[in-house]
């Protein structure tokens, strides 16, 4: 959220002197609660949020406001050791999370062995460059009689491996345990300055985008073992409908045209399921999500497409917002 002293100074000129922001990186393996931990901040389901793990695809800004203080989430995928070509990719959106953040959560779940996610964290981080960092150990609504863990010993050990962590705070995002007290931390941490989602945006994404999100949760909800790992979704049409000569709003807000990409014919055959009952259910569950945020009626059309090795075509990698990383392969198909 580095801006110039200029363009700074334009944008303080239109908004209350008293203004702060803020920009929080969200780190973490796969799975540990980071768009639980941003939905729950945001007070509304933005960010995908199933219980399998590597659902978060992309980097995403998600804004909220305290007061007068704005705070911008980077919901991150999960960092994770891979030789895969679309992993590579998800790691690497996480480690551009860090790139401007004014301050890092880092996110252990408190049901596994902790120190071992912190080593693992900095090994697939690729990095010793970190702002100051937060350790927020979660799910602690899952761990019996948590207050009793020796966690001021776990801190001296984690501060050991990496300095630049200051404090640690036990969360979660089921029974909102510090949830309050960490979102009054965030607001003091904030410094002076201008609100950049001024707008009242929400992300830094479109609605085109969680279009491809919400049905895309929608099937890693519904399908079962690895589908969802070679399952994409590109949005072929997305219409938004203007009102009709007299007419001050229409009916239908907008015609979405949307592919399920998967990698073999059998993969096809289980999306759309028996007499095309689980493609009907994964339209119209994502549907209701995608109303729920135009705020009017949705015409949703799915499709379900056969792309071999899609993970491994650039073309649609950088269509789903993945361009490639510093150690991608060299893969050049087109779509």
């Amino acid at each position: 959220m580095k801006n110039t002293q200029k363009g700074a100074q334009m944008l303080i000129e239109h908004q209350h002197p008293d203004n702060k922001s803020i920009m929080v990186a969200v780190l973490g393996a796969p799975n540990v609660g980071k768009s639980s931990l941003v939905n729950y901040l945001l007070g509304m389901d933005l960010s995908v949020v199933t219980n399998k793990a590597q659902t978060t695809r992309n980097k995403i800004h998600c804004v909220f406001t305290v007061d007068r203080t704005e705070i911008v989430l980077v919901d991150t995928p999960g960092l994770h050791k891979t030789n895969q070509e679309l992993n590579k990719r998800l790691n690497e959106q996480a480690r551009e999370g860090v790139d401007g953040a004014d301050l890092n959560l880092l996110l252990v779940d408190l049901t596994r062995p902790v120190l071992g996610q912190l080593e693992d964290f900095k090994e697939n981080m690729e990095s010793d460059k970190f702002a100051k960092t937060w350790v927020l150990f979660t799910k602690c609504d899952r761990v019996e009689n948590y207050k009793e863990l020796p966690l001021s010993l776990v801190m001296d050990k984690m501060q050991e491996l990496m300095p630049e962590i200051e404090k640690g705070i036990v969360i979660s995002t089921k029974d909102g345990t510090n949830m309050h007290n960490l979102t009054g931390l965030l607001v003091d941490e904030a410094a002076p300055g201008p609100h950049y989602y001024g707008d009242g945006s929400v992300s830094n994404k479109n609605e085109r985008f969680f279009a491809t999100e919400y049905i895309r949760e929608q099937a890693f909800e519904l399908l079962n073992a690895e589908l969802p790992y070679e399952l994409a979704v590109v949005i072929d049409e997305y219409k938004d409908m203007k009102p009709k000569r007299g007419e001050t709003e229409t009916k239908v807000k907008s015609h979405i045209s949307a592919s399920i990409l998967v990698n073999r014919p059998s993969q096809r055959a289980i999306v759309v399921g028996s007499k095309g009952g689980m493609i009907k259910e994964i339209g119209t569950r994502s549907r209701k999500k995608i109303e729920a945020m135009v705020g009017g009626q949705v015409h949703l059309n799915l499709h379900v497409k056969v792309s071999p090795k899609w993970f491994k075509n650039n073309n649609i990698l950088e269509e789903l917002g993945l361009p490639r990383a510093k150690n991608s392969n060299r893969v050049w198909r087109s779509r």
